[in-house]
């Protein structure tokens, strides 16, 4: 009997899935309804019934919402910062860089509900500090060697700051977030990174950078056409 039950549930289930354990399964449903939702709209009562257990499992491995938001962003964040070592391992250029991790924003923020880092800052202090501190020391040197890399190649201008338009970047990238701003029903996240990133990039580029952010820019069309076509 217990075979097939096993047997049926791995029908059901996909692989990667069955192969998690429970507190993993927490973490990734958590993660799902937290980018859908917000944070603070989405109770331990929500995340439970979500998954179909018990709110007593969910204190088995976590014991309050603070310490599963913590879990989500240090898991998040890591996934974040592996893509950005992925995309300097994979670019061309540090035009290229740009792009390529452009593009691993909109994927990113095409599913997250902008209130997430308010949520954040506002009652999950010790997570937003985490995320801070990915912020400060994390991207920010990442920025500032993509721009080294810029210059040294002559596709970012010479005579720019590297350590002003650093700050620029990383507060740039907060924009998207204000909800004053950018109310969430008028502007779509994703979109609004991308605009703000290519501004950026083009602000700091030479003619010769220019023509390599229309080229990676035009790649971008060609391969979103054939997506579109298949």
């Amino acid at each position: 009997m217990e075979t097939l039950v096993t047997l049926k549930v791995s029908i059901v289930l996909p692989p990667a899935i069955m192969n998690m354990t429970t507190k993993d399964r927490i973490q990734q449903k958590a993660h799902e309804l937290f980018m859908q939702y917000g944070i603070r709209s989405v109770s331990m009562d929500d995340i439970a019934n979500s998954l179909g257990m018990s709110k007593k499992t969910l204190y088995q491995y976590f014991a309050d919402k603070d310490e599963l938001v913590e879990a989500v962003v240090d898991e998040h964040i890591n996934k974040m910062q592996t893509d950005c070592v992925s995309c300097r391992k994979d670019a061309s250029d540090a035009v290229h860089e740009i792009i390529l991790t452009m593009e691993q924003i909109i994927e990113q923020f095409s599913n997250m509900n902008p209130m997430v880092l308010n949520d954040l800052a506002k009652f999950h202090f010790k997570a937003y500090s985490r995320f801070r501190e990915h912020k400060e020391k994390f991207l920010a040197q990442v920025i500032r060697e993509n721009i080294e890399w810029g210059i040294k190649d002559e596709l970012y201008r010479p005579g720019i700051s590297i350590e002003v338009m650093c700050r620029f970047r990383l507060e740039s990238m907060m924009i998207p977030f204000n909800v004053a701003l950018f109310p969430p029903g008028k502007y779509n996240l994703a979109a609004l990174s991308e605009e703000i990133i290519q501004h950026f990039v083009y602000g700091l580029a030479t003619i010769k950078g220019h023509k390599l952010i229309q080229k990676y820019n035009q790649q971008r069309k060609k391969n979103y056409s054939y997506d579109e076509r298949k």
